[in-house]
């Protein structure tokens, strides 16, 4: 049983937390030993959301390591970013193509990167990167707070597992009356993988 490290990175109010609940429980749904660590950076204000979330054989501890994630999926364009030193040489990138500027941006004191600065930086090292416009498609389902079930769509149709095995914990987790929409997003996602 192959050992899978993710990141899931985001600003406060996306749904990471959520996403990474999913992700813990599809990995158990899966057959895994799975662990999960979050740091929610004055998540309610907006602030930076991190999960780590490792599926294995016999997983000890929940932090993934620099240099060791198999796939990271930004929520924000920028959080993406500013993970690329806990990317694998073969690893996978999902993005989400949707800015929340930080800040010090709002302030002036910074600037907020270009798009192409974010793949780039992300390209130095990923295998892959896979830019999403999940907040469209949410958006266009009728709901943005979807965004994240949207991209594990996306990443379900790299990390493998039957649609049904996610689908079974996204029904589970979400409250029945957001089931039927959070299973459109979630397919939603997977056709966006593969076009």
């Amino acid at each position: 049983m192959k050992k899978i490290d993710f990141i899931l990175a985001g600003v406060g109010g996306q749904g990471t937390i959520l996403a990474s609940n999913i992700l813990t429980e599809v990995g158990l749904e899966l057959g895994y030993d799975v662990k999960k660590a979050e740091v929610l950076g004055m998540a309610q204000r907006g602030g930076t959301v991190e999960s780590h979330v490792r599926w294995g054989e016999k997983v000890y501890s929940p932090l993934v390591e620099e240099g060791e994630v198999d796939f990271l999926v930004g929520f924000e364009m920028l959080e993406a970013g500013r993970w690329s030193l806990y990317l694998k040489k073969d690893s996978t990138v999902i993005v989400n193509r949707y800015r929340i500027p930080p800040p010090a941006v709002n302030l002036g004191k910074a600037v907020y990167p270009k798009e192409e600065e974010i793949e780039s930086m992300l390209k130095t090292i990923a295998e892959q990167v896979f830019w999403v416009d999940a907040m469209k498609i949410a958006q266009d389902l009728g709901n943005p707070a979807v965004a994240g079930v949207i991209l594990l769509g996306v990443l379900s149709s790299r990390v493998g597992g039957s649609s049904d095995a996610w689908l079974k914990v996204v029904e589970r987790l979400v409250p029945a009356k957001f089931q039927e929409l959070n299973r459109k997003a979630f397919l939603a996602g997977q056709e966006a993988a593969s076009t």
